[in-house]
């Protein structure tokens, strides 16, 4: 499914990209091969997360994250990729966490979908909790 969106959403994207650091979808891959001690945040709606999402990865949506993060992640030294679908709302958000002063924060660009395109492995809350 080919995501169309509006000229002023990615000409905020843009501006965000030159302030953050972003991730490929295979160094992401390669971190959790290698047992990267990291912080895996979805930053999508509940209902994608509770779709799937990528397996040890936690929920704070785009829509609270700036407002719950310090509770969840109260060390701003702690290493944190965010994903998205695709890596826009998760490229706004970590623009957002490093103005709250965390200093370890990346973008997995491609997101979701491009990590569902390789067919690494996901998981969602059913197949999580099965005995």
């Amino acid at each position: 499914m080919t995501h169309q969106h509006s000229p002023r959403f990615l000409k905020i994207v843009d501006d965000t990209r030159k302030r953050i650091h972003e991730v490929t979808i295979d160094d992401v891959k390669a971190k959790v091969d290698r047992g990267e001690k990291f912080l895996l945040i979805d930053v999508r709606e509940e209902s994608e997360y509770a779709t799937d999402h990528l397996p040890g990865a936690i929920h704070l949506g785009k829509g609270i994250i700036e407002r719950d993060v310090e509770q969840r992640v109260p060390d701003p030294e702690t290493p944190i990729v965010l994903y998205c679908g695709g890596g826009f709302r998760s490229a706004l958000a970590a623009d957002n966490l490093q103005k709250m002063g965390y200093t370890r924060v990346l973008s997995m660009d491609g997101g979701i979908r491009g990590w569902r395109e390789k067919g690494f492995a996901l998981t969602n809350a059913v197949s999580r909790f099965a005995l």
